[in-house]
């Protein structure tokens, strides 16, 4: 005869509460944006009363600011061989899997104030270590070209959902933006190829 399972403690109870009404909370968010979001949406797509929502998280700016936090494996290495490909990694992982957090915090940002604010703050230092990892002396204006590219792929894909880029596989989009990215972290860009190189 098997023993019955040990009955959860209060303290798990409560966190996968938290869990549901934050899963709940970042998809609303990145469907409905910031603005459009309230508290009793959330709490009914929690299976939950908005009390708790309130008793647990405060008020929607706060629900906000859990929900919107961005994983920490999003920050690539610093050593510049890394930071394509840490990149991509990245990027690779949010292809295959929606990332939920990222969508809310960039639907919410294009209407809402304080989110862009939260987001460039949350974003600073992380953009910090991409042009760190980038020996050129316009390192900084490389390092935004590729979080905007990021940025643009996500939004695309989950966001507008126009084109080939909705459904197209995470292995192909990362490898045609490889060399992109790969030339944007390098030390020397390749000479256009309309002019010759020096040894011609």
């Amino acid at each position: 005869m098997t023993e019955p399972s040990a009955r959860p403690t209060r303290a798990q109870q409560r966190r996968r509460t938290e869990d549901r009404i934050l899963a709940a909370a970042r998809q609303m968010f990145a469907e409905l944006g910031y603005d459009r979001t309230t508290i009793r949406a959330v709490a009914r797509a929690a299976n939950v009363d908005a009390g708790l929502v309130m008793h647990y998280f405060g008020t929607k700016d706060e629900l906000f600011a859990r929900a919107a936090t961005l994983p920490a494996d999003e920050v690539p290495g610093d050593a510049v061989d890394e930071v394509p490909e840490g990149l991509l990694t990245s990027l690779a992982k949010r292809l295959d899997s929606e990332p939920a957090a990222s969508l809310a915090v960039l639907r919410s940002m294009l209407t809402n104030p304080d989110a862009a604010d939260r987001y460039r703050a949350a974003a600073e230092p992380q953009l910090a270590r991409i042009t760190a990892g980038i020996p050129t002396a316009d390192a900084e204006l490389r390092a935004s070209l590729l979080s905007a590219i990021v940025h643009g792929v996500i939004i695309e894909r989950y966001l507008l959902r126009l084109g080939r880029l909705a459904d197209a596989p995470p292995d192909q989009i990362i490898d045609l933006l490889r060399p992109c990215f790969q030339a944007l972290a390098a030390a020397e860009p390749p000479p256009p190829a309309d002019q010759p190189s020096i040894e011609d």
